[in-house]
């Protein structure tokens, strides 16, 4: 905000030191608007501050002051600008709240905006307060008060395509680019929001066309703004990355997992782009080197200072979105769970309710939890329990609820927690998925009402792809199982009525054999003949007594064609694979062919010959006595010598007799040492 010159400022009530009257207001003026002009913002506060030494309270040098200590980031100082200057009858709510928001004070900013006439300054901080905070559908209420003031600016229409994106309105980003005048060309940021929109419609193809269009732009227009290689490569890391999410999502795991690599490895200056790469490198290894994918976990996550137990590091708080705060806190307490460390689990899951109060992941992370505790019943009461007092949010709740009561054999529980869910309960999968829970309680009517509920609903529904034909077959099938062949009848019958199916018509012609003769055979007459069967006799064929069991084996003589013959004799040729490292022009010494027999059965084994120039000759008594002399220095010595080591000395030093029984007798209590240690 460049400041208008003064010739008659406001007259001050105090008086003005001596050596700020030296220099006159019209020069301090000039030189401030010379200092604003040229981006020079701490030198402008510096004259700010000389200016308000001679007329204090003077309102265009307090703004001045207040917006060249934002603009050269001295957010703290300008906030305590503003907040000593709160007894004056200067209007400054505007920079108090842009001030909390860039020290993340984000519901303070929004507190301090209550109650402002909304123009469009102020309804621009705060839809940015809205979308930081995650409250998408308040930030596009924003927006769209926004563009009743028509402002024709890129940065604005950027963000607005941005916040349909997060807000799940991805339908509508083409629309919405059309109203406001714009093209996925316009720059770099309004093509990679383009491409987030193809994402969200599994469009991965276009998407990834757009995201390669959205890097080529960045690099050239960045190039014409002389910016450095590593400053283009860290304004266009988050086009890279969302690159490599593209691959992951078309199964391309590999191209994927090189490419995330490739951005750690760069270590860039965008810590945001760094944290989802690891982020999305973790998921996509799952289960795989978990002590590797905790250490890369831990060095975004660490202890909290005061009442937080957790934050995270370089800044990242303020940097990412709340989902990805929530999907990097899941995944490390998903690792942990794989890694058994249960305690270090329960500290994360104590955290996640006062970090994500709105969202549902911490009630699914602390279920997650209870399963591995094998508490599987406490798990789905507090599900269930949650689902009761956030009934807009309990669908995912829900089907957590309805898979770990079925794992842990609560099939009722299950049925329960899936009825519960109207918008999915007759989708395919769903149907199928009650009726085999209800078949294992044993309650085939209530199954049978899943089936005939279905069948009614995709009767009226107006959708692309219709299923009941699908499901009626299904339906059909149960009850023809079940015993309820009138009915599965008329479900053959009018499939077969409207569309012919063949399938059907096989159905109904073995249902009808079972309650309607005359119609099954009506309905005989329109299945094909099969071609093998026209010579053969039907009522001859029935007069046979049918197989015989034949005790023994006997060889039965088939008639192979020469062709056969040929393809069956002959024999793949497959190239030999050799050793890592082998060459096999130079294949030196063949290996030693009795290399996998025990030595001892080799040809090239020779025993050891015993020493029997040491033996001692002489009555019995006289060895006796000899040994026994010979073992009590011996076994003094293992008592006395801590070392293991002395023992082995003593043994090896001779090779006579009366020393290898001191050995054996010294291993023999040392072993029994190592027991009673043990216990």
């Amino acid at each position: 905000m460049a400041p208008k010159a003064k010739v008659n400022p406001k007259p001050s009530p105090s008086p003005t030191p001596p050596a700020a009257q030296s220099v006159p207001l019209e020069d301090l003026f000039a030189a401030l608007h010379r200092h604003a002009q040229n981006s020079e913002y701490e030198l402008a506060a510096r004259v700010a501050d000389q200016v308000l030494a001679i007329a204090p309270g003077d309102e265009d040098a307090l703004r001045c002051k207040v917006v060249a200590l934002i603009k050269s980031d001295a957010i703290d100082k300008a906030l305590s600008t503003i907040q000593a200057s709160r007894h004056l009858p200067i209007h400054l709510k505007f920079y108090e709240a842009y001030c909390l928001y860039r020290q993340n004070k984000l519901h303070e900013a929004l507190k301090v905006l209550d109650g402002q006439e909304r123009n469009s300054m102020i309804l621009q901080l705060e839809s940015q307060i809205l979308y930081r905070l995650g409250k998408m559908d308040a930030c596009m209420e924003s927006y769209d008060k926004i563009q009743r003031f028509k402002i024709d600016s890129l940065d604005l229409k950027t963000n607005i395509i941005a916040a349909l994106i997060a807000s799940g309105r991805s339908a509508e980003v083409q629309e919405t680019m059309d109203a406001l005048k714009v093209k996925a060309t316009s720059n770099f940021e309004l093509a990679y929001n383009y491409a987030c929109s193809l994402i969200e419609k599994k469009k991965y193809a276009e998407a990834e066309q757009q995201l390669l269009s959205a890097r080529r732009i960045g690099q050239e227009m960045l190039m014409e703004e002389d910016y450095a290689d590593d400053e283009i490569e860290t304004e266009l890391a988050p086009i890279a990355v969302q690159l490599a999410y593209v691959h992951q999502l078309q199964g391309q795991t590999e191209e994927a997992i090189e490419a995330y690599m490739s951005i750690i490895n760069r270590n860039l200056s965008d810590a945001s782009s760094l944290a989802v790469a690891t982020n999305n490198l973790i998921s996509l290894r799952g289960t795989k080197d978990v002590s590797d994918s905790l250490r890369r976990l831990d060095r975004l996550i660490e202890k909290g200072t005061g009442a937080r137990q957790f934050q995270l590091a370089n800044s990242l708080d303020f940097k990412l979105s709340t989902r990805q705060k929530e999907s990097l806190y899941a995944n490390r307490l998903l690792l942990l769970l794989q890694a058994n460390r249960l305690d270090q689990a329960q500290e994360v899951i104590s955290a996640l309710p006062e970090m994500f109060p709105d969202g549902v992941t911490p009630v699914l992370l602390q279920a997650a939890l209870l399963v591995r505790e094998k508490k599987a019943a406490k798990a789905e009461e507090v599900l269930i329990h949650y689902a009761d007092k956030f009934p807009d949010k309990s669908r995912p709740v829900l089907l957590a609820r309805a898979q770990i009561a079925a794992a842990a054999g609560h099939f009722q529980i299950s049925v329960e927690s899936l009825l519960k869910i109207p918008e999915i309960q007759n989708m395919p999968a769903t149907v199928a998925t009650l009726v085999s829970l209800q078949e294992r309680i044993g309650d085939f009517s209530s199954a049978a009402a899943v089936l005939d509920s279905a069948i009614d609903w995709w009767k009226n529904a107006m959708t692309e792809e219709n299923k009941l034909d699908l499901i009626m077959q299904k339906a059909a099938a149960f009850k023809l199982n079940h015993g309820r062949e009138e009915e599965a009848s008329q479900l053959y019958e009018k499939l077969v009525k409207s569309h012919g199916n063949i399938e059907a018509l096989v159905g109904l012609v073995m249902t009808a054999a079972h309650t309607d003769l005359e119609k099954a055979e009506l309905y005989e007459k329109q299945l094909k003949q099969l071609s093998g069967l026209k010579q053969l006799n039907v009522e001859s064929l029935e007069k046979t007594p049918g197989a015989r069991h034949v005790e023994g084996t006997h060889a039965v003589k088939v008639e192979v064609p020469e062709d056969v013959k040929k393809a069956k004799t002959k024999k793949r040729k497959r190239k030999p694979r050799y050793p890592k490292g082998f060459d096999p022009a130079n294949p030196g010494p063949p290996p030693d062919p009795e290399r996998w027999l025990p030595k001892r059965e080799r040809s090239s084994y020779r025993p050891k010959r015993k020493d029997k120039r040491s033996q001692i000759r002489g009555s019995q008594g006289a060895v006796v006595r000899e040994k026994h002399d010979s073992i009590a220095p011996a076994t003094s010595s293992s008592v006395n010598g801590p070392s293991s080591k002395s023992g082995q000395n003593t043994s090896s030093s001779s090779k006579s007799g009366p020393q290898k029984v001191t050995s054996s007798e010294q291993s023999k209590a040392s072993s029994k040492s190592k027991k009673k240690s043990r216990s």
